[in-house]
């Protein structure tokens, strides 16, 4: 499992278009980290193989942040661009994340287009938008009522999602969810 991260976290890196991911990518390396976990519980924590497993969960869950990481900057780059991903390089996770995305971006261009050609863009209510935050999720979690009064999830882990601040603090400081930071 491993070698799979590894090599699809290389690809990725090396290449500037999405790339495709295994079916099931995120689930497996979920029950990947999952089982790592747990041969690391049974262990004495001072042996060697307790050391090599914990580097090995510190390798792994690097190696996802970047690789979830550089596939979200893709994401965001095609959604905001004339460029439509092809939908078969995009997981069901990030597909959510695009289908957002997509539609919000280009009301935004037709709102600064209408502008441009001095038409007054309609507006018909003003909603502010609460400050989110990218979050991977740790364990599984039902929906919630996002502070924002919007549904959020429910989420499996490894599972990432973009949620109000209010509701990632809660989920941080339970140990659910971890912060994904993008460059």
């Amino acid at each position: 499992m491993y070698d799979l991260l590894y090599d699809a976290w290389l690809i990725e890196k090396r290449n500037i278009e999405l790339q495709k991911l295994p079916k099931g990518f995120f689930a497996k390396m979920a029950e990947y980290i999952r089982k790592i976990r747990q041969e690391g519980r049974m262990l004495d924590r001072k042996s060697p193989k307790a050391n090599l497993i914990s580097k090995e969960l510190t390798n792994v869950r690097k190696l996802m942040d970047e690789l979830v990481k550089l596939r979200f900057e893709k994401i965001i780059s095609y959604a905001t661009s004339a460029n439509v991903a092809e939908h078969e390089t995009l997981t069901l996770e990030e597909e959510r994340l695009f289908v957002g995305v997509r539609p919000s971006f280009e009301n935004f261009q037709t709102s600064i287009k209408d502008s441009m050609r001095g038409k007054i863009p309609k507006v018909d209510e003003v909603i502010i938008p609460t400050k989110r935050i990218l979050l991977r999720f740790l364990k599984e979690i039902p929906a919630i009522a996002g502070a924002d009064m919007q549904t959020y999830g429910p989420f499996s882990v490894e599972d990432v999602a973009i949620v109000p601040i209010e509701n990632a603090k809660v989920l941080l400081k339970r140990g659910v969810a971890m912060k994904v930071e993008i460059e």
